[in-house]
């Protein structure tokens, strides 16, 4: 099986202007990214995917490899598809965030592990442990409810399920990550945006809209994703370990 990752990264972010060049800890977070996805030894390719010439020129001296991409595709998973295009030979392909500078291996194992036992769902993500207390009602907090076989029912920013009684149920908080089987990524880049995705601005909300399913694959823990001010600062004296 061969296994292609590819890093959408935008200069454009309205939150934290040229995110990808930040520097944490004195190297630019983009480098962070791409060096931590090359140490998953199942990964056969690892490609930064930018509409900026700034982020290849850094990519490329870290000794990676960068490929331009059209500025008008609208998400990071049209922009991984239009990559996957030319590795025919590829069979997974993972789509993994520019602001996760701290991804582990593992977690990248995990996302994969459902193609590595044999099994072929059309797409996988990560999900971890919601803390109720703080991320429940949390609008930036995107929360996932699965079906009995792990499979996602929904995505919301909103706090769901509604609990009408006193009882208990599996919500989790969906990290933004993906993996494909190559054909239907593919498939996915021709599918038009979908009502619930726009109301959300998820875009894996448009394979659960048009009858697919996403596998979640469940980890104990995340990393520090960089998407606010607090976040950039916390990341200065952030500890990475891959354990």
């Amino acid at each position: 099986m061969k296994i292609l990752c590819v890093i959408p990264s935008r200069i454009g972010s309205t939150r934290l202007p040229r995110k990808p060049l930040l520097p944490i800890q004195g190297k630019p977070m983009i480098q962070w990214v791409y060096e931590n996805a090359r140490r998953c030894t199942l990964l056969d390719r690892v490609i930064v995917a930018t509409d900026s010439e700034e982020i290849a020129y850094v990519i490329r001296e870290a000794g990676g490899i960068a490929a331009m991409t059209d500025p008008d595709l609208p998400t990071g998973s049209e922009r991984c598809a239009a990559v996957a295009e030319q590795f025919p030979d590829v069979d997974v392909v993972i789509n993994l965030q520019g602001d996760e500078p701290f991804i582990k291996p593992s977690m990248l194992e995990k996302l994969v592990s459902p193609y590595l036992a044999g099994e072929t769902p059309e797409m996988t993500t990560l999900a971890f442990p919601l803390d109720w207390e703080k991320k429940y009602h949390d609008p930036g907090a995107v929360k996932v409810i699965t079906d009995l076989h792990g499979n996602a029912l929904y995505f919301s920013r909103a706090p769901i399920p509604y609990f009408r009684t006193h009882t208990t149920a599996p919500v989790y908080h969906h990290m933004g990550l993906y993996a494909f089987r190559r054909d239907f990524l593919q498939l996915y880049r021709t599918l038009p945006q979908t009502p619930l995705e726009k109301a959300e601005s998820l875009e894996q909300l448009r394979v659960l809209e048009n009858g697919y399913k996403i596998r979640v694959c469940l980890i104990h823990e995340k990393t520090l994703e960089i998407n606010t001010l607090e976040e950039y600062e916390s990341a200065q004296a952030f500890a990475y370990n891959d354990k």
